[in-house]
């Protein structure tokens, strides 16, 4: 098993490297295209979540026998580094072992209560990122899109933190469930240090995506905010021009 591979197509928008640790991953966020991807029913892709085999020993000999250094190494995109609820002792040793080998990591996860028990492995050339898709609708500080993953209080909170230690941080607002409360994070969002921006892909939407690419540009460029575009927005915001 080679864990460390190239994305392809939308998630080359990413990073140059990722890898999936775990094998399935309890959040059931609506919208994940994973199961799909996988060919597995959502039912057993959230209820058998458990470390690869053998991946963190296979992460190291590939990093050690392919010389892999000086990159910035996604971690997950079918998986989330820290599913809720479970040991994520694997992310932690896979972390220390990209670090070692002089590369960097760049997370995404749902769930900042967990994550936040890394930050002494991470630094300035490091990136620590959530999922903010806009949460409209919460029920005790859960959205029912996402019912399983970590509150979006939390992500938040644990990009805060990461900010004050000094960790790059970025913000994946992707989908977009609400427009209003994305415009609203790029406003008050001082403590982020990148937003990827895109859409609702394969799920209907009554947001008008032209409209909503312009106003989060407009405003990223009117806080001062670094940021990009993702191309499935962007072809909308060129597309009805």
């Amino acid at each position: 098993m080679k864990p460390i591979y190239e994305p392809k197509a939308r998630a080359k928008e990413y990073g140059d490297l990722a890898i999936n640790i775990y094998t399935g991953c309890p959040h059931n966020c609506f919208y994940c295209f994973a199961p799909s991807v996988l060919h597995r029913s959502r039912e057993d892709f959230s209820g058998h979540v458990e470390p690869r085999k053998d991946i963190v020993r296979a992460v190291k000999r590939q990093l050690e026998s392919e010389h892999i250094t000086g990159k910035l190494i996604h971690l997950c995109f079918t998986c989330d580094p820290y599913p809720l609820g479970y040991d994520s002792f694997s992310t932690r040793e896979i972390i220390k072992a990209i670090k070692a080998a002089g590369n960097h990591v760049q997370i995404l996860t749902k769930n900042g209560t967990d994550a936040i028990h890394d930050f002494d492995l991470l630094d300035r050339e490091d990136w620590f990122g959530v999922t903010y898709a806009g949460y409209p609708n919460l029920t005790d500080g859960i959205s029912p899109a996402e019912p399983g993953a970590g509150t979006p209080f939390w992500r938040l909170q644990a990009l805060k933190g990461a900010h004050a230690a000094k960790i790059n941080t970025w913000v994946s607002c992707e989908p977009v469930l609400s427009a209003s409360d994305v415009l609203l994070l790029i406003e008050k969002g001082n403590y982020i240090d990148k937003f990827k921006i895109g859409k609702m892909n394969y799920h209907p939407s009554n947001i008008d995506w032209k409209a909503f690419g312009e106003a989060a540009e407009a405003a990223c460029k009117k806080y001062g905010r670094n940021y990009y575009i993702k191309e499935d927005l962007r072809k909308e915001m060129e597309n009805h021009a």
